[in-house]
């Protein structure tokens, strides 16, 4: 006698497919939390009630690294002029162009050519500090009494070393001779072309 074959158990079956269904509708609820929670350890990232994917993004985004960069300014002695930043720090995301503001006076009563000489601190910032515009790149005159606004646009390398947060930016101007002297010829040949 032959035995019959096993015929499969179809409660069985649906037992699984809903278990199956059951797993997925969880898994699914449980992904808001799970998210949630991913953004708040690994972004540092604390979401509202109702917040959005691209507003999560957005504030991830935002955290941003800044760095301090402080001004300063001077003269040499043998220059009368006043000279000092408008800002004295500004806070900068690296990689983003900025720009900063020093104030020039000439206190003499003649015309009189200066040259700016940067210097940035700590040292080793210095090739991660770019300027792309500076007052420094050419010898400045000033007449008598003039008073200037001088911008300096610059980008901090988003290479410079983590453990660098501030950066000091310094200016010292000093007389340059040998163009005031150029100035004196040009400055009396056209006082006497002015006068009557």
């Amino acid at each position: 006698m032959t035995t019959p074959a096993p015929t499969p158990n179809r409660n069985a079956g649906l037992g699984r497919l809903i278990g199956v269904a059951l797993a997925v509708f969880v898994l699914t609820f449980s992904l808001v939390p799970l998210y949630r929670i991913a953004c708040e350890k690994v972004f540092g990232v604390r979401l509202e009630r109702g917040a959005t994917t691209q507003q999560a993004h957005a504030a991830a985004g935002n955290s941003k690294r800044t760095v301090r960069v402080e001004f300063d300014g001077g003269v040499n002695s043998k220059l009368p002029w006043a000279f000092h930043p408008e800002k004295l720090t500004m806070d900068v995301v690296p990689g983003e162009l900025n720009e900063a503001l020093y104030y020039a006076r000439n206190d003499s009563d003649r015309a009189l050519v200066g040259s700016a000489v940067p210097s940035v601190a700590p040292a080793r910032a210095s090739g991660y500090f770019n300027k792309t515009e500076c007052f420094c790149f050419t010898a400045q005159t000033l007449q008598a009494g003039e008073k200037r606004d001088m911008p300096v646009r610059f980008i901090v390398d988003p290479d410079l070393p983590a453990d660098v947060n501030t950066i000091t930016l310094s200016y010292t101007f000093y007389k340059n001779d040998a163009l005031t002297e150029q100035l004196a010829p040009a400055t009396a040949a056209a006082a006497a072309h002015a006068a009557p």
